[in-house]
């Protein structure tokens, strides 16, 4: 009996990835980085979008339902306020990230297109 047990990180030979159309080799590991940033950043940046919305309307029912009160009103605006900064920084984030990633030659790393195809739940 041969005992030549191996690691998988022994192997002399690209491991197969089995695919709908076969067994084909496993892609560049930069591919795979990048397509795993690019979901990243744009689940993110949708999750950044309605929590923004979100908090821009309990803030609004707070300010109506403020009834005068100097002090809920003045809470209520800050609200407000802290929303549309926190918005604003993810879409500078965005556009910085976007301009690295042309600098440094990366592709389509903001293409929402692509990355909900290749979403799947």
């Amino acid at each position: 009996m041969d005992q030549t047990n191996h690691l998988i990180a022994q192997a002399a030979h690209q491991l197969p990835a089995i695919t709908g159309s076969g067994i084909t080799p496993v892609g560049n590991g930069v591919t795979n980085l990048e397509k795993i940033i690019n979901t990243s950043i744009g689940v993110l940046t949708l999750v950044a979008v309605i929590f923004f919305i979100l908090n821009i309307i309990f803030a609004g029912y707070s300010f109506i339902s403020s009834q005068g009160d100097e002090k809920k009103m003045i809470e209520a605006r800050s609200k407000i306020t802290n929303s549309v900064l926190g918005l604003l920084i993810v879409v500078i984030a965005l556009g910085v990230g976007s301009l690295v990633a042309k600098l440094l030659g990366l592709n389509n790393i903001l293409d929402l297109n692509q990355v909900f195809s290749t979403l799947t739940f």
